[in-house]
C-alpha cells in the first residue's frame, strides 16, 4: 500500500488516471476517512490484499491513506467529484452532498438481508442519482453506537452536557437536550482532556483506537442505530471498468460485507476491554431503555423523511424489520 500525505498529490494523479474503460490493469485509488492504524482500516486490509493478488494484470487497489492525505469530511465528495476512485467512509459524513446518506445508519438488517430485499437497489439508485457514486458494500456491521460520557446521568436527558458529535446524533441529542459540538475524531481525546466536551458518541468498538478509554468514565446502554462504514465509488469511474473488473471487485467487496458478522466478537472484546479499563455501565429500566431507543429512530426517521420526501419511506420500509 502506498501513502500520499497531499490532497494536491492525489488530485494531480486524478488529472492523470485515463477515465475510459481499458484492456490494461487498472488501478483504483482508495482513501480513508479513518486513520490507517484504526480498526476500520485494519479490517479493510485483508480484502484489498486478497484482490490485489488475484487481479494482477486485472485490477488493483491502491490505498492513499486517511486523514493525513484527506481530511474526513472531505472523502464524500472526493468520491463525487473523481478526485479518488473509491472511499471508505460513513454516509453521516457527506450528508452534505445528499440527506439520505443519513438513512444508513437506520438498517435493522444486515447487509446480505439488504441485498435480498432491494435495498441495496434503492441505495445505488439514489446514490447513481443524487452523488454520482456508486455503493459498493458496506463493510461495518452489528455494531450499534453509544453515548460516552465524564459524567454520570440516571435518565436518559441531556440538559446541560455539551456532547462531540458527528451528524450521525446530532439531532437525537439535541432532541434529549444536550448541546452539541462536531469535530474530527482526532480532536476528541484533546476536548475531553481540557472539559471542552462532557462526552461523545461512537460506536461500542474503536475507542481504544484513540485511547478515549483514558478519558471516559461511563457507556450508557443500550446502544441504538448500526455504526455503518461502507466503501463507495465513483460513478464514472465505475462504468468505465470492464465487466470482469467490475466482477471482480464486486465478488471482493460483497465477500468482505458478508464477513461482517465478525464484528459481534469484535464488540464482545471492546466490551470487556472497556469494563477492564474503569469504564462503568449506566442503564435503564426495561420501558425506558425502549424509549431511549424508540426516540433515537422516530427523532432520525422524522427528519430524514422531511428532509427526502420521495425516498425517505422507501428507505424506512426496506431498512426496517
Amino acid at each position: 500500500m502506498k501513502f500520499h500525505r497531499s490532497l494536491t498529490a492525489i488530485a494531480c494523479m486524478a488529472a492523470a488516471t485515463p477515465f475510459h474503460a481499458v484492456a490494461q490493469e487498472v488501478t483504483l485509488r482508495v482513501v480513508s476517512a479513518f486513520a490507517e492504524n484504526t480498526t476500520y482500516v485494519k479490517n479493510l486490509e485483508p480484502m484489498m490484499q486478497k484482490l490485489n493478488a488475484e487481479g494482477k494484470g486485472v485490477l488493483q487497489l491502491n490505498f492513499i491513506g486517511g486523514p493525513k492525505a484527506m481530511p474526513p469530511f472531505e472523502v464524500g465528495n472526493a468520491v463525487r467529484t473523481g478526485v479518488v476512485d473509491i472511499g471508505l467512509t460513513t454516509g453521516a459524513f457527506y450528508t452534505n452532498i445528499m440527506p439520505e446518506a443519513d438513512a444508513l445508519k437506520l438498517t435493522q438488517m444486515a447487509g446480505p438481508e439488504l441485498r435480498k430485499n432491494g435495498a441495496i437497489d434503492l441505495i445505488n439508485k439514489v446514490w447513481n442519482e443524487k452523488a454520482n457514486m456508486q455503493y459498493l458494500a458496506r463493510v461495518i456491521d452489528y455494531t450499534p453506537f453509544h453515548l460516552y460520557l465524564t459524567k454520570k446521568i440516571d435518565k436518559p436527558d441531556l440538559t446541560g452536557l455539551k456532547l462531540r458529535i458527528t451528524p450521525v446524533y446530532r439531532d437525537f441529542f439535541q432532541a434529549l437536550g444536550a448541546t452539541v459540538v462536531q469535530t474530527a475524531p482526532g480532536e476528541v481525546y484533546t476536548a475531553l482532556e481540557r472539559g471542552v466536551v462532557d462526552g461523545y458518541g461512537w460506536p461500542i468498538n474503536g475507542i481504544f483506537d484513540f485511547n478515549w478509554h483514558e478519558k471516559t468514565k461511563f457507556r450508557v446502554d443500550p446502544g441504538f442505530y448500526s455504526a455503518e462504514v461502507s466503501l463507495v465509488m465513483n460513478l464514472d469511474k465505475w462504468k468505465a471498468l470492464t465487466p470482469a473488473q467490475k466482477d471482480l471487485l464486486t465478488r471482493h467487496v460483497v465477500a468482505h460485507e458478508a464477513d461482517a458478522v465478525s464484528w459481534k466478537k469484535v464488540n464482545e472484546e471492546d466490551i470487556k476491554r472497556q469494563a477492564q479499563a474503569g469504564i462503568q455501565t449506566i442503564t435503564f429500566d426495561a420501558a425506558t431503555a425502549r424509549q431511549f431507543v424508540d426516540k433515537a429512530y422516530e427523532v432520525a426517521w422524522t427528519n430524514l423523511i422531511k428532509a427526502s420526501p420521495q425516498y425517505g419511506p422507501q428507505m424506512r420500509k426496506l431498512f426496517s424489520r
